[in-house]
């Protein structure tokens, strides 16, 4: 009878010999050693009973205007074009403080709630009843690498770990063949930061993101040989020869948790040789689905502009794999749209003219948002997992230019859906103009929302830390409080 050694063995062509040492040599070390929950996270024992299971944050790269999106504002459709007066003196980042501009867009209530959405956004008015929306969220500057920072990390320098990385190293993986952190970044390329935003920084190498891009030939990078010269046989040859080398190197340098998170980054791709191409493959979707996602005419020729059939088939695909990934155990899916800057615009900092390049990227990720909440939700996965959108910063109320809107770090949108999220709630509104919280002394800042999400995994921010450099680090910094009021 063929057992899982030799199945291992003979049929994964790549690290198929080193997948059935490496899993074989975890299973026995676990067998021996076994503890009750079955984690293979930190967190062995649950502060408290948890809401959710897994996460899926979609990150706006350039920052997404919250005012023409999700928080109406009647005043500056009644005060379009006249001279902008905050009462205040504003600084600006760069010269955007011109007229009051109302939203380009219009905006009509949806669901029981009546929820006021964008037509930008307009596939996302089925699906505001499941949606909580945070409207009174600040950062702490309007400079895009150090705001994205401290949304991904809870920092806004570099060299932290990112909110993944926290929740990876802390609950471990649910299916140990894919990673527990995963990310789809968008297809031109990284937004601010890059990879620094999903790293482990003083964590476990193992709790960084595994970057993974749908769109590719080649999804993840080396994970198959395509040179002609590697056969099975020698590639095999060389796996043993490495594990063996590999093994005699770890035995000279016990405790070297670098080394030891190298090898556990070999085992996960063995084991990922086998259990990727599976997930990844939409092929066995039905019709309807990939339709829903906006994949219906996937492959066609878009042309150069940007445009939302295209944004759609491309943040749509991100969604559809997400959905995959996490009910075959991901932990963390991060989906990201918005390069670093270019131009023409290819991400949300819509300097220049907001209707031009947010309308196609707004009305792209609605479509596989909407199918993502949908999709999860007659799955019966919507209980559970956690969506989390946001940005690093809003937009200016008043133009930039004469179509466009400047940095706004001083109030901004998230929203939350799903895993015990209270569905159809609009939380801490914004002043008349967009500009500022209208509770000033009351504002939300992203440690709450980080301290929310653990909350729902059944994590206590302030009692998951790391001593690092003689401080007790944590996700929340020394802030953070649970938003409970958007908790179902």
């Amino acid at each position: 009878m063929l057992n899982r050694r030799d199945f291992l063995t003979n049929t994964a062509w790549g690290f198929g010999g080193l997948a059935a040492q490496a899993m074989l040599h975890t299973e026995d070390a676990r067998a021996e050693n076994s503890i009750s929950t079955g984690s293979n996270g930190v967190i062995q024992t649950l502060h408290h009973p948890p809401k959710a299971k897994r996460v899926i944050q979609l990150f706006m790269g350039g920052a997404a205007s919250h005012i023409d999106l999700w928080d109406d504002k009647p005043a500056l459709r009644k005060h379009h074009g006249e001279k902008s007066d905050f009462g205040e003196h504003v600084e600006a980042f760069q010269n955007g403080l011109g007229p009051w501009m109302q939203s380009p867009f219009k905006f009509q209530g949806y669901g029981e709630s009546g929820k006021q959405l964008s037509e930008a956004v307009a596939p996302l008015g089925e699906c505001v009843d499941d949606m909580a929306f945070i409207h009174n969220m600040v950062g702490k500057t309007g400079v895009h690498s150090q705001a994205t920072y401290l949304q991904a990390t809870g920092f806004q320098q570099p060299g932290f770990p990112g909110m993944g990385s926290w929740i990876s190293y802390g609950l471990g993986s649910i299916n140990e063949n894919l990673p527990t952190f995963v990310v789809l970044p968008d297809h031109r390329g990284f937004a601010s930061n890059g990879p620094k935003n999903w790293g482990s920084a003083f964590l476990p190498a193992k709790a960084q993101g595994t970057m993974i891009f749908p769109q590719r030939e080649n999804p993840i990078e080396d994970l198959l040989p395509h040179a002609d010269y590697v056969t099975p046989a020698s590639e095999q040859a060389t796996f043993e020869l490495l594990d063996k080398i590999n093994r005699q190197h770890e035995a000279q340098r016990q405790g070297d948790l670098r080394f030891e998170s190298r090898i556990r980054s070999y085992e996960l791709a063995a084991k990922m040789q086998l259990s990727a191409p599976e997930a990844l493959d939409i092929s066995q979707e039905t019709k309807n689905t990939l339709k829903m996602y906006g994949l219906e005419k996937a492959g066609s020729t878009y042309p150069d502009k940007i445009n939302p059939e295209e944004e759609a088939e491309y943040f749509g695909r991100k969604c559809l794999i997400a959905r995959r990934l996490i009910e075959r155990g991901v932990r963390f899916v991060q989906i990201w749209s918005g390069n670093d800057n270019g131009f023409p615009r290819r991400n949300w900092d819509s300097h220049e003219d907001i209707q031009r390049d947010h309308f196609p990227l707004a009305k792209g990720m609605a479509v596989g948002t909407a199918a993502l909440i949908k999709d999860l939700k007659q799955r019966g996965l919507l209980e559970d997992t956690i969506i989390l959108w946001t940005t690093e910063f809003g937009r200016m109320p008043s133009t930039q230019g004469a179509k466009g809107r400047d940095h706004n770090p001083f109030v901004f949108t998230n929203w939350l859906c799903g895993g015990g999220i209270k569905g159809g709630t609009s939380y801490g509104p914004s002043d008349q103009w967009g500009y500022k919280p209208l509770d000033r002394t009351n504002p939300t800042q992203v440690y709450d929302v980080h301290a929310t999400i653990l909350h729902q995994l059944g994590i206590d921010h302030r009692r998951f830390t790391v001593r690092h450099n003689g401080i007790d680090r944590r996700l929340t910094n020394v802030h953070g409080h649970v938003i409970k009021d958007i908790l179902a």
